[in-house]
């Protein structure tokens, strides 16, 4: 049961959290879904804006030789539309990023034979190198972390070893060699910096998952062990209110009025262990009044062979109770009567139900004048007052206090009329 009962809560707790596509790949993504969303529509953004940069640079006259500047415009855009197409749906966007870093690389080491003989006479960047970032953003989409790093670092120092080829290591001028450096200390810390943030979001929705997981799990353990004590408090005040109590009728029958008696107690027992398989051994849940109450209360004493007038002070402003809190009251007055018929002989036995709007809205008190007894002494294992009297109450928002002496024996019970969850 306990097992069942923790998949329920933990189902009916995750239940609680918006549920979308992106939400339902795993177990605890939740964060780090839509975190991998915005940054693929980012990234997405911004390379789109680089790219056209670049196509519009790539559209003026260029410094390749004949035949080469289509085919490496196909190669560096192309593979770039993909990549933006996949970040729009949000559909393999892990497979297309990762391969624009190796199709743009692709470009950057065929540049050298597509510009032999051209030399670098102006400082001005070509069109790839708009398309720098662009790489070193994708891999933050494509790859792990160590491989964001290598990625990062690596195509801004081929861009900047690909156009001192071109311009002629040792003939260039120094205004070149000025740009070249200054344009890959750019692409290194700009890239440093996207691949920072892009770790910070992934970690921080990843910490954030991590905690409402353990909040979920901790949550259905609580419920679990909640609907356990549940189960066995009712379990244990059913055994001893109808079991144990029609066995101990059964045993002490003598009298065809008393045999009478025992089996009604045992037919009661049975129904109430049937009812049990269904989760109605409490009963229904609908409203009942304190006069249904005092009805139920005089019912039960009659099935233990007692003519019982409950008296009652009722306010009809008080207005109906939840029917699970009513029977639980019930049921405790019930064994609080039958208690008092197996201890004190029902000695001086009196009930009374009063209620009242404010500031308790239900109160029983079943007294005698019998012996008495030390609550102190009261083996564990005794259920009579533990689970069906006092734990039954609780369990419902309740109190029960008992207090017993030489003169008699006095069980309180009270419902505050607090909201049930």
């Amino acid at each position: 049961m306990t097992a069942d009962a923790a998949g329920v809560a933990l189902d009916e707790a995750w239940g609680r959290i918006p549920q979308t596509r992106e939400t339902t790949g795993g177990f605890g993504s939740f964060t780090r879904q839509r975190i991998e969303r915005v940054i693929s529509l980012v990234i997405g953004l911004g390379c789109l804006v680089l790219g056209t940069q670049s196509f519009i640079n790539a559209l003026a006259p260029s410094e390749e030789i004949a035949g080469w500047h289509l085919p490496l415009m196909i190669l560096a855009f192309v593979p770039l539309a993909v990549m933006l197409v996949a970040c729009a749906i949000g559909r393999g966007v892990r497979l297309f990023a990762a391969l624009y870093p190796i199709s743009y690389c692709l470009v950057l080491l065929l540049w050298p034979a597509a510009t032999a003989g051209v030399p670098v006479t102006s400082p001005t960047e070509p069109w790839i190198w708009y398309l720098v970032n662009v790489a070193t953003v994708a891999a933050i989409l494509g790859y792990p972390l160590p491989w964001q790093i290598a990625w990062t670092v690596l195509v801004p120092l081929l861009f900047g070893a690909v156009r001192l080829l071109q311009a002629g290591v040792v003939d260039v001028a120094f205004d070149v060699w000025f740009t070249i450096a200054l344009d890959v200390s750019f692409a290194l810390i700009l890239g440093g910096v996207l691949v920072t943030l892009g770790w910070v979001f992934r970690s921080v929705a990843s910490n954030v998952d991590e905690a409402r997981a353990l909040a979920v799990s901790s949550y259905a353990r609580a419920a679990a062990a909640d609907a356990a004590e549940q189960e066995r408090v009712a379990v244990a005040a059913l055994m001893h209110d109808s079991v144990l109590a029609a066995l101990i009728a059964v045993e002490r029958a003598h009298t065809p009025r008393e045999r009478a008696l025992a089996s009604t107690m045992a037919r009661e027992a049975l129904t109430r262990l049937a009812n049990t398989e269904h989760g109605s051994e409490e009963g229904t849940d609908d409203p009942k009044d304190a006069a249904a109450i005092v009805a139920e209360i005089e019912h039960g004493a009659a099935e233990l062979g007692l003519d019982l007038s409950v008296a009652h002070d009722l306010d009809p402003a008080t207005g109906a109770l939840p029917g699970r809190v009513a029977r639980a009251l019930s049921l405790a007055a019930t064994q609080a009567i039958a208690n008092s018929v197996q201890h004190a002989d029902a000695a001086g036995l009196t009930v009374e139900v009063s209620s009242s709007a404010n500031p308790t809205k239900l109160r029983i008190d079943v007294r005698d004048t019998g012996k008495g007894f030390d609550m102190e002494r009261v083996p564990d294992d005794r259920l009579g007052i533990r689970g069906s009297i006092i734990a039954r109450v609780g369990a419902v928002g309740g109190t029960a206090s008992i207090s017993s002496g030489p003169s008699g024996t006095s069980v309180r019970l009270e419902w505050p009329g607090e909201d049930l969850a």
